[in-house]
């Protein structure tokens, strides 16, 4: 991944005129150029960057002239707080709603639940953020429109959960953010909630005479799981990696709006640590979604158990 962004951004705008303007001299160009180490071969850059990232380096930005990794660690915590929280709110809804479209279906609730889920898959998130600024920002004027509000530092770590302000401004792109995810996670439950109720240990469990809170919530709802976690941690990841967009209608201070910035700008080093990070991000996602199929499917830890013996 490193290989590829720092490849492909060599070719995105050109720093040197970000930085000095049009009218600078071909001497001054050429002299910042060389300041910079962008007049190097490729090889010689990308092999002071990986040198650089393997110590937690990643070079000076060069549109703010400072720590790419100082300004990651002043932004990533925005990201994540809003990241968890859409995350949180998508699962705290996506999936009561998926059971009862499942276990209700053909009533008028459920279809306005599955109707309500393809609006949310439709949508545009930036549509959605200007529509949810006009009405409770700008009409009703009861949540703020952009930034994060009051924070309090933890150590390095800032956060708005600790403040009433920080919550109020974490409302509207917490909910933007969430939308697609809860529509998507609503839908796949009810899916595979029906095909679940569809197996021949469900009818059976209903025969025994298992009371239907038993056979829905205790069977049928838990092996409905396990493709849920891999959807989950899948767009967990892709809320932190995609929040760009929420970002910059909130304007929101976290690293997709740094990213933004750094494009706009092309601030290479920048622009290659956030995809370095978001790929990592990824594969530590992916890790702990495997971890999690051994604490909800009892048939991998008998497979190896008998694997074992």
């Amino acid at each position: 991944m490193a290989f590829i962004a720092f490849m492909l951004f060599q070719y995105v705008g050109d720093p040197v005129t970000n930085l000095l303007g049009q009218d600078a001299t071909p001497e001054q160009r050429d002299q910042l150029r060389a300041d910079l180490g962008l007049d190097q071969p490729f090889p010689v850059q990308f092999a002071r960057f990986v040198g650089n990232a393997v110590q937690g380096e990643f070079g000076l930005s060069l549109r703010q002239g400072r720590k790419v990794s100082a300004l990651i660690v002043e932004r990533f915590p925005a990201t994540m707080e809003l990241a968890l929280t859409a995350g949180v709110l998508a699962l705290l809804v996506g999936i009561p709603l998926g059971v009862y479209a499942a276990l209700r279906r053909g009533t008028f609730g459920a279809q306005v639940a599955m109707s309500a889920s393809l609006l949310g898959v439709s949508l545009p998130t930036f549509l959605i953020g200007i529509l949810l600024i006009l009405v409770f920002a700008v009409e009703l004027k009861v949540l703020p429109s952009f930034g994060r509000g009051e924070v309090v530092a933890v150590g390095w770590w800032t956060t708005g959960f600790l403040s009433p302000v920080g919550w109020k401004h974490l409302i509207l792109p917490s909910i933007t953010l969430s939308v697609f995810q809860l529509a998507l996670i609503m839908r796949l439950v009810r899916a595979e909630m029906l095909e679940v109720l569809r197996t021949d240990y469900i009818k059976f469990a209903k025969a025994r005479g298992l009371p239907n809170r038993a056979v829905y919530f205790g069977h049928a709802l838990k092996n409905t799981l396990v493709p849920v976690i891999t959807i989950t941690g899948l767009q967990l990841g892709s809320l932190i990696a995609f929040a760009i967009i929420t970002e910059t209608v909130f304007q929101w201070p976290g690293m997709g709006l740094l990213f933004i910035q750094a494009v706009q700008f092309a601030d290479i080093p920048v622009m290659a640590a956030y995809l370095c990070l978001i790929a990592l991000i990824f594969v530590v996602i992916n890790l702990i979604v495997d971890l999690l199929y051994f604490a909800v499917d009892p048939r991998l830890r008998i497979e190896k158990s008998a694997a074992a013996h």
